[in-house]
């Protein structure tokens, strides 16, 4: 074990929260068994950080051998965590909740650290929501008679979970905990950009006393989800990730019986009428397509703006992005962090191209970038059509398209012109237009007068090609169960 200095390429000055010293390890291995444990695989790859480029640690790549071994060990650990009393069983988790509240300054600098998020994010949004999804299936855990009156819940077994790179904590916390709140025992693997995280929620439920085996954390690229999804002793798949990997498990598991969550892709509407406040509108827009560097799967990636305000909109708009702050996913003032990859800076950069290749106006503020690592500004294309590819495929960035429209039922067939159904936002005064479109728009999200927001009781999940199932709240809890009358 090392202390990593954060300090090193930067200027902490104006962020005292980020100087701590984390405890990093240069190498980490598989956890299995309730131990960290070296790959059979004898491969390592190297996680680096996305503001800078530099190497932070190398990480072990496990081989369908690891993961069988993994699955071994979350079936042993079933035979008995599925047996214990509901109490007790609430009360791991409870702990591994407080456990993540006491370390959660450690948990926010890895997270920015490695996947390039601002760290008022990190601090202020992800590792507090992770905590609370831990409290709040904790609460559950002894309550499943109750939610499902007239049946009799009873745990599928094994979970196979493979979570994306732009919320790792968060997604984690996603699957662990209402797997663990209903009896089944966990085999998470986090995407190969971003693994740090997952590793150090290792290192905690190792210290939480939770029984070995019950989670087991395994790093590695696609072959190694592959691995999970194939393997035939694992009862359930819950992944979040890309539409197009998404379709492949799909396929992979068809006329099998394995129970599967899929939360894939998205092209949220941003909704803005003539009679919603303009001000908090403006900031909504931000929220919803810079927050996160616009690596975000529901963002608000489209905004449509009624005619009659568009002028208006757009210029403050443009005003209040210039305004952002892009840079050191450190510093405490920073808006719009590091791109999480060179790959995903790639396909952004490539989308840009296209958009401008197709017409589209586009709009960038002045701003000096760091000379080092992967970086984006915020971007706007205006005097977009329907056809454009822009509007039509996720570019999983900041960027964002502007149209307008004139009439309510004009935008819903605007918003609903495209093969995701995640989310939406609304922004009028009016609850009247609020109920009507939240009706007719095809996402399984809708906000009102706000964007972004999440909670552990509400579910999560899209229409169309943006997935099946969903995740928080009493919905979370199904797919992870079988019913005896």
């Amino acid at each position: 074990m090392s202390k990593v200095d954060i300090n090193k390429s930067w200027n902490y000055a104006a962020a005292p929260e980020s100087t701590a010293h984390i405890q990093l390890k240069k190498k980490y291995d598989l956890f299995i068994g309730g131990d960290f444990v070296k790959p059979l695989s004898k491969k390592y790859f190297d996680t680096v950080n996305p503001a800078n480029g530099e190497q932070i640690a190398k990480v072990a790549e496990a081989n369908k051998q690891d993961v069988d071994r993994a699955v071994k060990a979350a079936r042993k650990a079933f035979k008995s965590w599925s047996k214990l009393s509901v109490k007790e069983r609430g009360k791991y988790i409870f702990r591994i909740a407080r456990m993540m509240q006491e370390r959660a300054r450690e948990f926010a600098v890895i997270e920015s650290l490695d996947g390039g998020k601002p760290i008022r994010e990190s601090r202020d949004i992800d590792i507090p929501l992770a905590a609370n999804h831990f409290f709040y299936y904790a609460g559950w855990s002894d309550k499943l008679e109750y939610a499902f009156p007239n049946k009799i819940p009873k745990p599928l077994g094994v979970a196979g979970q493979i979570i994306p790179w732009n919320f790792p904590l968060l997604m984690a916390a996603w699957k662990i905990a209402p797997a663990l709140a209903t009896g089944n025992t966990v085999v998470l693997k986090p995407a190969e950009t971003t693994s740090l995280t997952a590793l150090k929620l290792a290192e905690l439920i190792q210290d939480s006393g939770l029984p070995k085996g019950v989670v087991n954390i395994i790093t590695g690229a696609g072959e190694t989800g592959a691995a999970i999804v194939s393997h035939p002793d694992v009862d359930k798949i819950a992944f979040t990730g890309s539409t197009e990997v998404g379709k492949l498990i799909q396929k992979s598991l068809a006329g099998i019986e394995k129970k599967t969550t899929l939360e894939l892709g998205g092209k949220g509407a941003n909704i803005i009428f003539e009679d919603a406040a303009i001000e908090q509108a403006v900031e909504g827009i931000v929220n919803a397509i810079f927050f996160n560097q616009g690596h975000v799967c529901c963002a608000g990636s489209r905004l449509f703006v009624q005619a009659s305000v568009a002028d208006v909109v757009i210029e403050k708009l443009k005003e209040r992005i210039s305004t952002l702050i892009i840079g050191d996913p450190l510093d405490k003032n920073t808006d719009i962090g590091a791109i999480n990859s060179t790959e995903q800076l790639a396909t952004i950069e490539k989308y840009i191209a296209i958009g401008k290749k197709e017409g589209a106006d586009i709009y960038q503020p002045k701003c000096q970038l760091p000379k080092k690592g992967n970086w984006c500004p915020p971007t706007l294309f205006l005097n977009v059509s329907q056809s454009h590819t822009i509007v039509q495929e996720e570019i999983f960035g900041p960027v964002l398209t502007i149209q307008t429209f004139r009439t309510i039922d004009e935008v819903i067939e605007k918003a609903n012109n495209t093969p995701f159904g995640l989310s939406a936002g609304v922004w009028t005064e009016k609850g009247s237009k609020i109920f009507k479109l939240s009706q007719k728009l095809k996402a399984g999200v809708i906000w009102a007068n706000t964007f972004n927001k999440f909670d552990p009781a509400s579910p999560f999940g899209g229409y169309k090609e943006s997935g099946m199932g969903r995740e928080g709240g009493l919905h979370g809890l199904k797919p992870y169960l079988k019913f005896k009358s």
